[in-house]
């Protein structure tokens, strides 16, 4: 089929194909924090226009934190690129597990976008409860610069927020591993317990918990 566009090998593939159908607010979104012990999970939704240029946007998991931190403050204070951004704490993680609580943090995250999206690019294979249309994109952090832009702004606001709970709980080291379990982290666990913001539905805390009810 020709689109009466070049559908090569970049970024705006995904976008150029859901404006070729007639869409025009076309939002990434994508999440951060989805595995860490601790902590909450955050998705972010990104409107980035067809003529917005911001030179290095790619997957935030293969940027360096300096290069990162740039591209997220380039990102949002351009006025014309659009923002959302979602936080569910851990104990909403636990209430609900985390599959629905990532899903729920990026309904949100749409939400909190201050211009009406018409298609959804979502990172993954899991795409969440919204009547909006949309696709999901595997790996579509390294495919859409939407999403990559979205995953840059997750990564940055969770990564900000895990360094703010470090000074609260500086013992688990949250500044370096952001909730991950690290063998330094899982050590801490043990000599100091738990704090809350960690996830007690997660392994191996949930087995600990248990074994200490055991005991009383």
């Amino acid at each position: 089929m020709d689109l009466g566009f070049d559908l090569s090998n970049d970024l705006r593939t995904f976008e150029k194909q859901a404006s070729y159908l007639g869409y025009k607010n076309i939002v990434g979104i994508d999440e951060a924090g989805r595995g860490p012990l601790a902590g909450p999970v955050v998705a972010a939704a990104c409107f980035f226009p067809f003529d917005v240029e911001i030179d290095g946007i790619n997957d935030s998991k293969v940027l360096k934190p300096e290069v990162r931190h740039q591209l997220y403050t380039k990102i949002i204070n351009h006025p014309d690129v659009k923002v959302g951004v979602s936080i569910i704490d851990a104990a909403v993680i636990d209430q609900l597990n985390i599959l629905k609580a990532t899903m729920l943090a990026m309904v949100e995250a749409v939400k909190d976008l201050d211009i009406e999206p018409h298609y959804l690019l979502v990172d993954g294979n899991q795409y969440p409860p919204t009547n909006l249309p949309g696709q999901t994109i595997v790996k579509g952090d390294s495919r859409s610069v939407s999403i990559a832009a979205a995953s840059i702004v997750a990564k940055e606001t969770r990564d900000d927020l895990m360094r703010n709970y470090h000074k609260q709980w500086p013992m688990f080291g949250f500044e370096t591993n952001m909730g991950y379990g690290t063998k330094k982290h899982l050590l801490a666990i043990k000599e100091h317990k738990i704090c809350p913001i960690h996830r007690k539905t997660f392994e191996p805390i949930k087995s600990s918990l248990q074994v200490q009810e055991q005991l009383f």
